[in-house]
């Protein structure tokens, strides 16, 4: 039988391009050659399209650029593929399915997706709404609440607001409902980028302005005594949540330092905590997925408090990472579908999403 081809998308203009490179290098390490034929194709922090056949570790290091040509994805509905320039000459590669793996802003909030759905080329993940939705805190904690699933209370500064000292005394009174500590976040980042946990009032304008250099929205969140607890949910119209496992760690909070380079993190599979509250996190993981109508993969995470056990969720991400510690994975192997199974499943899932959207027109 033929082998499928599918286009690895890595980088991208995010402050999570780093990150998309090492879980993009996971991916590409265990895929299934038997079944596919896979291209990687790479995206600059200044937005250039590349087609990469080079050493595959080159791609967590970031050498990966030097022994790239120009490429573009397309370039039509009618040849579906990559176009690579090189001197005066092109090739074109057929392609049977993308794989973004491009986290935040420019890749997981339905930019991409927005382009391949232009192109009809089938995709791994959400589609273009979803994506948009879970990538902004705001919108999706919003729809937390239609679906009646709890969540931290909130409320959101524009950057607009920053530039008028007046407006400050008004932000420091809504902040005082939400109380302190609290959490000041860009809207549309992920990977903790841009986060800062504010103790006092004294802290919160170092934080405002923070997460102002990577969104012009800013939701500042109530800081809970919590647990840390993330669950993996995975399928189309009949989702499925893995086994739910539980953070500690290394900092304060679970920053990017502490999600990729401090070991001292800790991750416990399954998430020792009573079987009835196992149930409860897996059942609203597939509730909110319901609720914003994702479609392919997400990691929920929740936040469990730890004085009264009650359950947040904190927010949906639609491309997890991928590394070799990532949560989303690890939970799924743990759930009895080991990494190659898991992307094998990703792509299924996205041709039949496809097909069945075809059908519909």
């Amino acid at each position: 039988m033929e082998k499928l081809k599918v286009a690895v998308l890595f980088g991208g203009q995010s402050g999570e391009h780093e990150v998309s490179r090492v879980s993009a290098t996971s991916i590409i390490n265990n895929i299934d050659r038997d079944k596919y034929d896979v291209y990687m194709v790479g995206i600059t922090k200044k937005g250039e399209w590349y087609l990469y056949n080079g050493d595959i570790e080159k791609i967590a290091t970031g050498e990966w650029e030097k022994d790239a040509v120009p490429a573009l994805i397309g370039p039509s509905t009618k040849y579906k593929g990559i176009l690579a320039f090189k001197d005066s000459r092109y090739e074109f590669y057929p392609i049977d399915v993308v794989f973004p793996v491009l986290h935040g802003p420019n890749g997981e909030d339905g930019t991409v997706q927005g382009l391949l759905e232009l192109l009809e080329m089938p995709y791994v993940g959400p589609n273009v709404l979803s994506s948009s939705l879970c990538m902004d805190k705001v919108f999706s904690k919003r729809i937390f609440l239609e679906a009646g699933i709890p969540t931290p209370k909130f409320t959101v500064v524009y950057r607009k607001e920053l530039n008028n000292v007046d407006n400050y005394e008004e932000i420091q009174r809504r902040v005082s409902e939400i109380g302190y500590p609290c959490f000041v976040k860009p809207a549309n980042m992920g990977s903790s980028v841009g986060i800062t946990k504010v103790h006092n009032e004294n802290e919160l304008m170092d934080g405002l302005k923070l997460a102002s250099k990577y969104d012009r929205k800013i939701i500042i969140e109530e800081g809970i005594d919590a647990r840390e607890i993330e669950c993996s949910v995975l399928g189309n119209d009949n989702p499925e949540a893995s086994i739910a496992g539980e953070i500690v760690p290394a900092h304060e909070f679970y920053d990017y330092d502490a999600k990729y380079f401090d070991e001292a993190s800790k991750l416990f599979i399954p998430a020792p905590i009573p079987d009835v509250k196992m149930e409860e996190i897996r059942e609203l993981a597939i509730k909110a997925y319901v609720a914003l109508d994702v479609r392919g993969m997400a990691r929920v995470d929740f936040l469990m408090d730890k004085n009264t056990g009650k359950v947040y969720l904190n927010e949906l991400n639609t491309i997890p990472g991928f590394t070799k510690i990532s949560m989303y994975p690890k939970l799924w192997e743990a759930s009895g579908k080991p990494y190659s199974k898991l992307i094998d499943e990703l792509i299924q899932l996205a041709l039949s999403a496809n097909k069945e959207k075809c059908t519909n027109w």
